[in-house]
């Protein structure tokens, strides 16, 4: 971290507050749901339906143990389901009053999903830098959410590539805890609530007003900041292969 980042004062030691957490949590009134889903395909983020907590720890889906409660797709064509159509979202708020919404990756954005206390590092560093953030997204199962400009389109669409290709066993100590969500992969957007009895949630931390900068203006210091919170967390392992 630079000298000047470092005799940071005023705004910058709030800024520091506040990327630490110090804020009370703020969760979307019920009216404003459907503005924010609205206000994320409008910046072309394709959305489709998702699960919601069931009872307890439980999944709305009928599944018995389900892996990712309140974290995956009610449909398994969601990749040709998701859309930035403001009807057909209107549609799905307001007739799936519960339902959480994921946004398709590798269409229009990517995602770069680091450890929270990771990203919180590097989300100062980069703003203190100057470097242009896009949306983030903080989860209270302890991720959070950068979401960027998607690496390309090609033109033979067999040259993309799922997102697991990106976190071989083999890269894993390149980025550690890092999982870069492309074309294949998902993400819950905000306001999106996860299981448990204590309000748990995904939230804006950045708007989806914000411009989606290149994924590698971001991939430096968010890799520095995982491997310096590497081996912290019990059980970490490194980035998994993702899966959906």
């Amino acid at each position: 971290m630079s000298a000047e980042f470092g005799g940071r004062t005023g705004l910058q030691g709030k800024l520091s507050q506040w990327l630490r957490g110090r804020r009370p949590k703020q969760a979307a009134p019920d009216g404003g749901r459907e503005a924010l889903l609205l206000a994320v395909a409008a910046a072309g983020l394709p959305l489709a339906p998702a699960a919601h907590p069931g009872s307890g720890y439980g999944c709305s889906c009928d599944r018995v143990g389900c892996p990712t409660p309140a974290r995956h797709p009610v449909s398994f064509a969601w990749q040709t389901q998701s859309t930035t159509d403001r009807a057909q979202i209107e549609r799905w708020a307001r007739h799936q009053p519960q339902a959480n919404f994921i946004t398709a990756t590798g269409m229009v954005h990517d995602v770069l999903d680091v450890p929270l206390r990771a990203g919180r590092e590097a989300l100062e560093r980069l703003l203190a830098d100057g470097v242009e953030v896009g949306p983030v997204a903080e989860s209270d199962d302890g991720r959070m959410l950068f979401f960027t400009l998607t690496r390309g389109t090609p033109e033979d669409e067999d040259e993309w590539w799922p997102c697991e290709l990106d976190c071989h066993p083999e890269t894993m100590d390149e980025h550690p805890g890092l999982r870069w969500h492309c074309r294949g992969s998902y993400v819950l957007v905000p306001p999106a609530r996860l299981p448990g009895d204590d309000g748990r949630s995904v939230r804006w931390v950045r708007g989806p007003e914000h411009a989606l900068p290149d994924p590698l203006s971001l991939l430096e210091a968010l890799t520095d900041a995982c491997a310096r919170h590497a081996g912290e967390e019990p059980g970490h392992v490194g980035a998994w292969p993702l899966r959906h």
